[in-house]
């Protein structure tokens, strides 16, 4: 299928938890002609590689230097999944050379040697949404991240735009889903509530700081990892231009409609036969200037260019996470053989 088959697929972040939902849903339709990449660091991400297939894996650290020798892996597509994804970090030195360097340098490689190349980019470069959210190149410069992590994907963004880069930037909303599990304080709410249920019968949601908005009313765009996979491989066959339009440049990837956390957390419970108990606790001071009360990733540019992608409703993709994947403990995606039709 296209630029998937007709040479080798990198994938940084392939033991993150996108990248590697993406590596086991490119092995469910065959491809095993996969070059994976990350820091595997000292967390347990490794354990999201075990039974994935791929030709090779290659330390992030070691990348640019293999790719300084020219494009002798023969790749045709590369999935840049690999950054530091903590939105609370602190380094933005850290954060520029991983998130925005790096990205530039691989960005740029592919350009060199017609390699298709999609990239991560964030929902969080839209910043507390006032400038709107819209999937638009030319409304970039209108845009105010808060946190030093989305100032580093939308540097990249703007980077690619001005230089008119062939490249594919995803704007990836609130996804949750399997194999996020060694991300610690920045697993999703589903992961916690599930914990949490078990061990305490009950769910903790930050109450409202905006008179807007009711406790636990709060709203979110949120994707189903797999439905975030399904995407994400669509873009790297897209063809270049649709109705003699470039198809390159950034997209927004998202369930198309904002829900609230009480939305998200109560099926939670019914997948645990547990009756709904949520308690509103105080949000903390360092969240509050920064947190966003509205997300709603508009899909129709995507659509668009012709992904016909039927996704998860927010109950099926809770229900399926949390009983095919989390009360057995922890199952990886590659682990679980079920298919959960899709509404």
């Amino acid at each position: 299928m296209g630029n998937l088959a007709t040479g080798k697929i990198l994938v940084t972040g392939a033991a993150g938890f996108i990248g590697s939902v993406l590596v086991a849903e490119l092995n469910g339709r065959g491809y095993k002609n996969i070059i994976a990449s990350d820091y595997l660091g000292r967390d347990e991400r490794f354990l999201n590689l075990v039974g994935l297939r791929f030709e090779e894996y290659i330390d992030a650290g070691d990348l640019l230097r293999v790719l300084d020798q020219g494009n002798r892996l023969g790749l045709s597509c590369i999935f840049h999944l690999g950054a530091c994804a903590k939105t609370t970090e602190q380094d933005c030195n850290y954060l520029m050379r991983n998130n925005y360097e790096y990205t530039k340098t691989l960005a740029c490689f592919a350009a060199k040697h017609g390699i298709r190349f999609v990239y991560a980019s964030s929902a969080a470069t839209y910043g507390d949404g006032s400038n709107g959210m819209a999937d638009d190149e030319a409304k970039l410069e209108t845009l105010r991240p808060l946190n030093g992590y989305a100032y580093s994907k939308h540097l990249f963004d703007i980077f690619a735009a001005n230089n008119k880069l062939p490249a594919y930037g995803m704007k990836y909303f609130n996804v949750f889903g399997p194999n996020e599990y060694h991300k610690g304080d920045m697993r999703s709410v589903v992961v916690k509530a599930c914990e949490s249920i078990r061990a305490t019968g009950k769910v903790q949601l930050f109450k409202s700081e905006n008179q807007q908005y009711a406790d636990g009313q709060q709203m979110r765009d949120f994707l189903y990892a797999k439905d975030a996979a399904d995407m994400t491989i669509f873009l790297a066959n897209v063809e270049p231009t649709v109705n003699n339009q470039t198809t390159c440049g950034i997209y927004n990837l998202g369930a198309g409609e904002a829900r609230t956390w009480v939305d998200l957390v109560t099926p939670v419970f019914k997948a645990m036969n547990a009756p709904v108990n949520i308690e509103y606790v105080d949000m903390p001071k360092e969240v509050r200037e920064k947190y966003q009360y509205f997300t709603r990733g508009d899909i129709g540019k995507l659509r668009r260019v012709g992904y016909s992608g039927k996704l998860f409703t927010l109950d099926e993709a809770v229900t399926d996470y949390v009983k095919n994947y989390l009360i057995p403990g922890n199952k990886r995606m590659q682990d679980v053989k079920i298919s959960f039709a899709k509404g």
